[in-house]
């Protein structure tokens, strides 16, 4: 029989589809890595099963123990999958600018949820990076995940999701475009895909009042460039180590209104029911059309899905009070 002997053996190996309708303006080849085919729904699952498989192999994760984190949701959602299967405990810090799904689920899946304010300095104690870091050392018998810089998260995309798509692809892909938020996807892609083949290119997708995109191109991290955005799961206020600048060869900025505009047109248009910095990956990869060829074989990865965000991008109202329709 062919049979997964739990959840976690489902993680990875989601499909690549063409994109018909909605990059038909771009020459290239366009094809769309769908992440929320994973069990729990995003591209998190990967790189949450590798960190704590690599923290109970060094001994930071102790049979019985709690894991602490601070996320947006999706790898909370992949260390509440891991936590259930291998008996631990979860505690997720989050901000309160995430949909209240995302909260919903990690709850619904055994873990407790302490929110925090969006609009504080990463350094601010009250922030999500601060509360969870303290939680993590205030609590007997935890482990502190930090995605941002564990390097586990990298290489969980360098050992799985590139692989992935230099096989489906048949080694012909040219471009990889992803937003950025921890740095681990795109990093860990970036490294397998360029050992593979040097002339691939890697475009990140950044958004408005992150630090990404000036520091890759200037090595100054402004803080000027710092100011409440609303699209969920890409760009950053602090410079992860899990972002390899050195490997990304550009960065492309999308604004909130068209992040949330675009996610919406997957769904009608190529009937992939996406989450909020997919819109953006489409969308950013619009804009740099004029930078590819016919010959070009490009993939685009989703992150999650629109499960996520039924009452903020596909909630008419929700769209309404910020202007976006």
């Amino acid at each position: 029989m062919k049979v997964s002997e739990n959840i976690l053996e489902t993680i990875g190996n989601t499909p690549l589809v063409r994109l018909n309708k909605i990059t038909s303006m771009i020459d290239a080849q366009v094809l769309a890595k769908l992440e929320f085919f994973n069990p729990g729904a995003s591209v998190k699952d990967r790189m949450a099963i590798k960190m704590v498989q690599d923290a109970e192999k060094s001994g930071l994760l102790k049979p019985g123990g709690t894991i602490v984190e601070g996320t947006s949701g999706n790898t909370g959602m992949g260390l509440a999958l891991a936590s259930i299967v291998k008996g631990y405990k979860l505690i997720c810090v989050s901000t309160d600018k995430q949909s209240k799904e995302k909260f919903d689920v990690l709850r619904a899946m055994g873990a407790k949820v302490i929110v925090c304010p969006t609009n504080v300095s990463a350094d601010d104690p009250k922030s999500y990076y601060s509360v969870s870091e303290r939680i993590g050392k205030e609590t007997p018998n935890s482990w502190y995940v930090n995605q941002y810089d564990n390097p586990s998260n990298a290489m969980a995309h360098y050992e799985q999701t590139g692989p992935e798509i230099w096989d489906q692809t048949d080694g012909k892909i040219t471009h990889f475009v992803v937003g950025v938020g921890t740095g681990g996807t795109i990093s860990g892609v970036a490294k397998f895909l360029k050992e593979k083949n040097p002339k691939i290119k890697i475009w990140g997708i950044d958004t408005f009042g992150s630090v990404f995109k000036k520091y890759h191109e200037t090595g100054i991290y402004d803080k000027n460039e710092i100011y409440p955005y609303s699209t969920e799961g890409i760009g950053e206020d602090i410079l992860p180590k899990n972002v390899d600048f050195g490997l990304i060869d550009f960065f492309e900025k999308v604004t909130d209104k068209d992040a949330a505009l675009y996610t919406r047109k997957l769904a009608k248009q190529e009937g992939i029911f996406a989450g909020n910095s997919c819109g953006a990956a489409i969308k950013g990869l619009i804009q740099l059309k004029d930078r590819l060829s016919s010959n070009d074989v490009v993939v685009v990865l989703l992150h999650d899905s629109g499960s996520r965000y039924i009452g903020k991008i596909y909630n008419e109202d929700w769209m309404k009070s910020k202007n976006f329709i």
